[in-house]
């Protein structure tokens, strides 16, 4: 799906969204209102776990945690659901102190109506590591996240001396719908994107499975070259190392690890082409 330009710093720049379809909207909402051609192509999927045996099982002892960390909007979602199913309460959690690793996050855990205690000043698992430290020794933690996520919290807070428990509350897999779609694009000039946006490192793997050939990034593919004079812009440091892995260059990243915040770097980065062939 895409849209018209309007006027702004964005005019004649067409962005490829890969975020989910029911996340999509505030990052190109963003991009149009500041003039660029937005094309949706989701590299990712969130589906629900096929048993929720351990994160029910987690809700069900949930008087017996001190700690609740929530690494996304999507583990918030899933906890709403669970919560929902299994009759549970907000009043149930609002003995928890509980970490939310960004400001978007923040926001969804509000709506429940609970309170969120920490949220770090950079919006990585490293910062909600430092922001716990001297917090959580002794302490009882629950942390919900997807069913493929790094490691670093869980690993650096026993180090600490925390109990730890982590629960997987959905999965992200890749949209087999999008890999048409997407060759399509990136292989016609009229219609290939000036900006591809990465949100997670999720969305970096599975934009090489789409797009790549035999488990190879685009750009070492036969399809070489598609990928020319086109910017890759990284919503933070960790997807950003995540297309490093794969080969692929980094041209955007944003300081501020948010929506907002990879939208002002794609705006910085495109004036920055602009007045460099003005």
């Amino acid at each position: 799906m895409s849209s018209r330009p309007k006027a702004g710093p964005l005019s004649n720049v067409r962005v490829l969204v890969g975020r989910a379809w029911h996340q999509a909207s505030s990052l190109s909402s963003g991009l149009r209102a500041l003039g660029a051609e937005v094309i949706e192509i989701p590299f990712i999927e969130i589906r629900g776990l096929r048993s929720y045996k351990l994160f029910d099982g987690a809700l069900r002892r949930i008087t017996d945690y001190d700690w609740l960390i929530l690494t996304s909007v999507n583990g918030v979602d899933a906890l709403a659901a669970r919560m929902q199913d299994m009759g549970i309460v907000a009043a149930s959690l609002k003995h928890l102190n509980i970490a939310a690793i960004g400001p978007a996050t923040r926001k969804a855990i509000e709506k429940l109506g609970l309170k969120v205690a920490v949220v770090p000043q950079r919006y990585v698992a490293e910062s909600i590591v430092e922001a716990l430290r001297d917090k959580v020794k002794g302490k009882r933690v629950l942390l919900v996240r997807a069913k493929v996520a790094r490691d670093v919290i869980p690993r650096e807070l026993r180090k600490v001396g925390a109990r730890v428990d982590v629960v997987e509350a959905y999965e992200t897999v890749v949209p087999k719908a999008s890999k048409a779609r997407l060759q399509i694009v990136m292989s016609d000039p009229k219609q290939r994107p000036h900006v591809i946006t990465f949100t997670s490192s999720s969305s970096v793997r599975n934009f090489v499975q789409l797009f790549g050939e035999r488990g190879r990034p685009p750009h070492t593919s036969p399809s070489h070259g598609v990928l020319d004079g086109v910017k890759l812009a990284s919503i933070g440091p960790v997807t950003s190392a995540t297309l490093r892995e794969f080969g692929l260059p980094v041209h955007v990243e944003a300081e501020e690890y948010t929506i907002p915040g990879l939208i002002r770097a794609i705006v910085s980065a495109e004036g920055t082409s602009k007045a460099g062939t003005g």
